[in-house]
């Protein structure tokens, strides 16, 4: 099975305007000037500069989302930023039950996949991210966790067109520590037999499985050529335009 790769971006909570226009247009000026786009780019870039982003990447070929939605289309919901109007801005996708959210929001499961249902409601596609703690790991649970995540956030409606699993292990995320390459796939291999139990073989085989967790130009090419892994969600080196150009460079 040949599935496109897709290497995405999130930002996080970093970047002004100006900052943030410059890292889009160096991002979508390489990406538009391949004549042969053989995988997919998306950027995440913090609620305040989407609009900005979202006029640059027109027509660029670059897909644009948010980091989060809320599970609301409209209402008494303050701070909340709904899946439709992140439609409305231009957005193709949002990321969601990214760890940070899930710790330090408190987020469940059951809120995780209710957003994804959200946001596939509104026309979105959905980046539903996984993954365990070191002490997780240090025990022996890391399938058991994913495996639980994936089972819980992932609605029973998605597609392979629609929807990407994102495997970031907690403890690799912005640390320099990587798991190896054995337990990289390992980990992919199972989330896709989870798929494949929940949504069928068909839907499992075709959706696209990332991993992050301090993925980087030096790393990239091991950890993206893995069977299982079909692009990496990427931190840090995604706010550099080169760096992440170099990684993308290496599924090219």
């Amino acid at each position: 099975m040949t599935r496109r790769k897709l290497i995405a971006g999130n930002w996080k909570m970093n970047g002004l305007k100006a900052d943030a226009v410059a890292l889009a247009e160096a991002v979508c000026s390489k990406y538009s000037s391949l004549e042969n786009k053989t995988f997919d780019m998306f950027i995440a870039p913090p609620f305040t500069v989407l609009d900005a982003v979202c006029d640059v990447v027109a027509d660029s070929g670059v897909w644009v989302g948010g980091q989060d939605c809320s599970v609301f289309e409209k209402g008494a919901h303050t701070g909340d930023v709904s899946p439709v109007m992140l439609k409305d801005l231009g957005c193709g996708g949002v990321i969601v039950g990214h760890s940070e959210r899930r710790a330090d929001h408190f987020e469940t499961n059951e809120l995780v996949k209710d957003k994804a249902s959200a946001a596939l409601s509104a026309g979105l596609g959905v980046i539903i991210c996984v993954g365990e703690t070191l002490e997780e790991r240090e025990v022996g649970k890391t399938l058991e966790v994913v495996g639980a995540q994936v089972k819980g956030s992932v609605p029973e409606n998605a597609t392979a067109g629609k929807v990407v699993i994102a495997y970031e292990p907690v403890w690799a995320i912005g640390t320099g520590k990587v798991p190896t390459t054995e337990e990289v796939e390992e980990v992919h291999a199972y989330i896709r037999q989870v798929l494949a139990d929940v949504l069928g073989t068909d839907i499992a085989e075709n959706m696209q499985i990332l991993y992050g967790g301090s993925v980087k130009p030096s790393n990239a090419a091991e950890l993206l050529g893995l069977p299982d892994v079909d692009g990496a969600l990427i931190g840090g080196a995604s706010l550099k335009a080169e760096d992440f150009w170099a990684i993308a460079e290496t599924v090219m």
